[in-house]
């Protein structure tokens, strides 16, 4: 026969239990809602800078653009891989996938540069496309340590 402290002990760890697993959901939508967020920003700066001419006009204008492009993608792999915790494997997993991402991205904007707009292949550009794309998953693995598992938001 189970004493009443038992009893109140296993209703809390049950509701304790039921807690978390309501909490782990709605922080995969918060998750997801920064996510979206982020993706709409850039959309609506890319837009805006296609139609302004900011890409030609201001010099630096692709430089936030990718370190925000290397942020949302670094937030959607720690949500794809489910990562409760950050550590180096993880680290270098998110890393590793963008950089296979990054340098597909760099392979075509310079296939579509040589063949469609005949422009000359620029290393320098290319490299500071994955700096701050790099820079921007590096923001990201700080972002998801600091404000999804410190404040016990984990996938």
């Amino acid at each position: 026969k189970k004493t009443l402290c038992q009893r109140r002990d296993f209703l809390f760890i049950k509701r304790y239990n039921i807690f978390m697993q309501i909490s782990n959901e709605i922080n995969k939508k918060k998750l997801s809602i920064r996510i979206v967020l982020i993706i709409f920003i850039i959309f609506l700066l890319n837009t805006l800078a296609m139609k302004f001419h900011w890409y030609f006009t201001v010099w630096w204008f692709d430089m936030p653009m990718h370190l925000l492009g290397g942020f949302w993608i670094g937030l959607l792999l720690f949500s794809i891989f489910r990562v409760k915790n950050i550590n180096s494997k993880n680290i270098t997993k998110v890393i590793l996938l963008f950089l296979v991402i990054a340098f597909g991205w760099e392979l075509f904007e310079v296939s579509v540069d040589k063949i469609i707009t005949k422009n000359i292949f620029n290393i320098l550009d290319t490299s500071s496309d994955i700096f701050f794309g790099i820079s921007g998953v590096l923001f990201s693995v700080l972002y998801f340590n600091k404000r999804i598992i410190k404040n016990h938001n984990i996938l």
